[in-house]
C-alpha cells in the first residue's frame, strides 16, 4: 500500500471509527511513517537505529545477506509489512528450511493480526497507527513473505490484467530502479529476475513491482511457493475488506468494542459511503492521495494537512535525553519497538530462528530503548 491508503484512507476510517479529527491526523501520520522511519531517517533525528520500521532501496543495497543481516531484514519486514499468516502451516515434503520461510507469507486474519490490535490497546495513537498498517498492509502483500527467498517470493513472468470491462491483457515488467509504471499500457516496473535464494531481490512483492499496492487492479499470476499455480489478487475487493476491518480495530481500540475479532468486518458502519470509497479503489489512477484527502475532509469538515515525514524530527533532536520518549517520534520508537519485539518473538518461539533470538518483553517487561538494545546484543552475539 501506498500514502494514499496508509495515510488518507486510514484518516478516514478513523473519523468513521469516532476518532476526533485532532487524534485521527496523529493516528493515521503514525500509519504512513511506518515507511518512512529508516534507520537513514533515526541516524537524521538522532534516535536508535533499531526502531526501523522500514528500509530505503540504498540501505537494502547495503545490507550483506549473511546470517545476522538477513534477520535484521526480516525482523523489520515481517514484523510491519509482510506479516506471517500461520507460523505453524503445515508444508507437506519440505525441509525445514524450506518451512521455515513458507510460514512467514503473509495474509490476512491471522493469529499475529490479532495480536498486533490488541497489542496496541491502551497504548496511544502512535501505537493504534502502527498497528492499522501492519492490519492493512496483510492485505495489499498477501501471499509474499517478508524474508529475501527466491522459492516463495519469486512469480512466474505472466502476470494478466483483468480490465474494468472483464477484457484481459497480458501485464509487461521492465526492470529499471526508478523507472515509472505505465498503468494505461499495462507496463509496470519489478526488479529483476536473480538465482540468489537470499538476494535482497527476492524480498517482498519486488518481482510484482507495485501490483499489489494499486487498490484499482484486479491480476492473475503464479507464485513460487504454491508451484506456480494461477491465483487471483482483486485488489478492489481487498482494500475495501481492509478499510472495513481497520474500523473494527478502531473501534476496539477506542473501547466502542469490546473485542476484536479476526474475519469480522464493520461493513454496517462503513455502507452509507461504500458507493464512495469502491469508487476511489476502482479508479485507475497510481495514486488516489487527492481522492480520499477529499473524502475525509468532507467527513470530518476539517482541512488535512499533506504528510510530511520530517515534521516530528525537530522536536525529537531537541529534546532533552529525558523528555525524548514524551516526544511525537519517542512515543513512536516506543510503540515499532514494541510490535517487532512481540512478532520476533512469535516467529522465535515457533521454532523459526529467520528473525533471529528474541527475549518475550511480555513476561520480562518492556521499558523502552535500554531493553531493546540488550535484545540486539544478544542476537549479536548468539549470532542465530
Amino acid at each position: 500500500m501506498q500514502a494514499d491508503f496508509h495515510y488518507y484512507a486510514a484518516y478516514c476510517a478513523a473519523i468513521i471509527s469516532g476518532y476526533s479529527h485532532e487524534d485521527a491526523l496523529v493516528l493515521c501520520y503514525s500509519d504512513q511513517f511506518v515507511d518512512c522511519c529508516t534507520k537513514t531517517f533515526l541516524k537524521m533525528a538522532g534516535a536508535t537505529v533499531h526502531a526501523a520500521t522500514s528500509q530505503t532501496q540504498a540501505e537494502l543495497l547495503d545490507m550483506n545477506t549473511d546470517l545476522t543481516g538477513l534477520q535484521d531484514i526480516t525482523r523489520i519486514w515481517a514484523s510491519f509489512h509482510f506479516l506471517p499468516k500461520d507460523l505453524y502451516a503445515k508444508t507437506p515434503r519440505a525441509t525445514k528450511a524450506y518451512r521455515n520461510k513458507y510460514r512467514l507469507i503473509c495474509g490476512p486474519n491471522g493469529a499475529l493480526v490479532k495480536d498486533t490490535v490488541e497489542l496496541a490497546k491502551n497504548k496511544g495513537l502512535q501505537h493504534a497507527g502502527i498497528a492499522m498498517h501492519v492490519l492493512s498492509d496483510t492485505w495489499a502483500h498477501q501471499r509474499f513473505a517478508g524474508t529475501p527467498s527466491l522459492v516463495i517470493n519469486n512469480a512466474d513472468n505472466c502476470f494478466v490484467e483483468i480490465l474494468p470491462d472483464g477484457s484481459e491483457r497480458k501485464i509487461s515488467f521492465i526492470h529499471a530502479p526508478g523507472a515509472a509504471d505505465d498503468i494505461s499500457d499495462g507496463k509496470f516496473n519489478s526488479t529483476v529476475f536473480n538465482t540468489s535464494e537470499t538476494s535482497i531481490l527476492n524480498l517482498g512483492h519486488g518481482h510484482a513491482g507495485h501490483l499489489p499496492d494499486y487498490s484499482f487492479i484486479r491480476y492473475r499470476y503464479m507464485p513460487a511457493w504454491d508451484g506456480y499455480r494461477e491465483c487471483l489478487k482483486d485488489n478492489p475487493s481487498d482494500y475495501y475488506y481492509a478499510f472495513c476491518q481497520m474500523v473494527c480495530a478502531m473501534k476496539y481500540l477506542l473501547g466502542k468494542a469490546e473485542a476484536f475479532e479476526l474475519d469480522t468486518y464493520d461493513e454496517e458502519t462503513v455502507s452509507p459511503y461504500k458507493d464512495r470509497i469502491m469508487e476511489i479503489l476502482t479508479k485507475r489512477q497510481e495514486d488516489a492521495s487527492e481522492d480520499w484527502k477529499k473524502f475525509g475532509q468532507k467527513l470530518s469538515g476539517e482541512d488535512i494537512p499533506d504528510f510530511d515525514a520530517l515534521k516530528y524530527a525537530g522536536e525529537y533532536k531537541d529534546a532533552s535525553k529525558d523528555a525524548k520518549n514524551g516526544t511525537f517520534l519517542g512515543r513512536f520508537i516506543l510503540a515499532a519497538m514494541s510490535q517487532k519485539s512481540m512478532v520476533t518473538n512469535k516467529i522465535f518461539t515457533s521454532g523459526n530462528m529467520l528473525a533471529g533470538f528474541s527475549v518475550d518483553y511480555g513476561k520480562k517487561g518492556f521499558g523502552g530503548i535500554r531493553d531493546y538494545l540488550r535484545l540486539v546484543t544478544e542476537d549479536r552475539e548468539i549470532g542465530t
